[in-house]
């Protein structure tokens, strides 16, 4: 188990390098991502049970009382919640009218802006000293609203370039998403004493299964990975993510929060579930779509770990 925790350390250490290399993989030996993002198991895709494993590894962590912790301070988890809802799909929609995107690029990039909070987001906010609580709720409650707020939102965003499966999207989205948290929570519950020895072990497989989802939708998008179109998404993406950090940073100092939360709300707006939108974008649309997912995967684990690292700094100068 000690070995595990190492490698799971190492790979978060180098997760961006790692994500790189992956996608270079993928780019020049495609044929094995292209067979596991078209392989079906049963009536779900390979790359939504693979998030459904991040998903329950994610409810394993969790227990009753992170539930008492929304409880006992409601209003600020709601107003972080509602923030990242209104925020990163208004940004999402303002850029792809900017940038004069059409088709899968505009699906894809408001398919991203109307996910939940990543789960990166909750080490960002531990790494700069920030409400890992406040974190830690916002994003639960997000995620557990992405099967009404993700399908709506996209019917209302982009509506006009794709038909929106509405019904489909929501219970496909409750399917791969609430079920394994709630799985998770009752074998938290269950095996409250072996526990521990799961969570140990639960962060490497899912820090797999997001390489592995990254790899299918690298190789499904390798034929055009260097097209004008893919070339422009990646500013639109860098922008998304760094106005979510300016916008949710700015929503928390208008409120008068204290630091450690205004650091919880910034990274909680800002950094997306792109692993999920990159798995509906997939099972709904086309792999093109999910291209700005697997592009944000990347850019906000640099921009966030950076983030992170420069609050620290500025903390610890202060106080000496």
């Amino acid at each position: 188990m000690k070995i595990l925790t190492q490698l799971s350390n190492w790979i978060t250490k180098y997760f961006v390098v790692i994500i790189l290399a992956v996608c270079a993989f993928a780019y020049f030996v495609p044929k094995h991502g292209v067979t596991l993002a078209t392989t079906k198991i049963c009536h779900l895709s390979a790359v939504s049970i693979l998030l459904m494993i991040i998903l329950f590894g994610m409810g394993v962590t969790l227990s009753v009382d992170n539930f008492k912790e929304v409880a006992k301070n409601p209003k600020m988890v709601i107003l972080g919640t509602v923030a990242h809802y209104v925020i990163m799909p208004l940004v999402a929609f303002g850029l792809v009218h900017l940038f004069g995107l059409t088709g899968a690029a505009a699906v894809g990039v408001i398919l991203v802006g109307s996910a939940p909070s990543g789960t990166s987001s909750n080490v960002m906010s531990f790494l700069s000293g920030g409400d890992v609580a406040l974190d830690v709720s916002i994003g639960l409650l997000s995620t557990l609203l992405a099967p009404i707020m993700m399908p709506s939102l996209l019917k209302l965003l982009a509506g006009k370039w794709v038909a929106v499966p509405f019904q489909e999207m929501f219970f496909s989205a409750l399917e791969i998403v609430v079920v394994p948290i709630v799985l998770g929570l009752i074998v938290h519950t269950l095996l409250k004493k072996h526990v521990e020895k799961i969570v140990q072990v639960m962060p490497l497989i899912s820090q797999f299964a997001i390489l592995v989802i990254i790899t299918a939708v690298f190789s499904a998008n390798a034929h055009n990975i260097f097209s004008a179109t893919a070339l422009l998404l990646v500013p639109v993406v860098m922008l998304h993510n760094l106005s979510g950090y300016a916008l949710g940073y700015g929503f928390s100092r208008l409120l008068s929060m204290k630091e450690p939360q205004q650091k919880a709300i910034t990274f909680e707006v800002g950094m997306q579930d792109s692993a999920l939108a990159s798995t509906l974008a997939i099972s709904y649309f086309s792999p093109a779509s999910a291209l700005p997912a697997v592009i944000f995967s990347v850019w906000h684990n640099i921009s966030g770990s950076t983030l992170a690292a420069w609050w620290k700094n500025h903390d610890r100068k202060i106080s000496n």
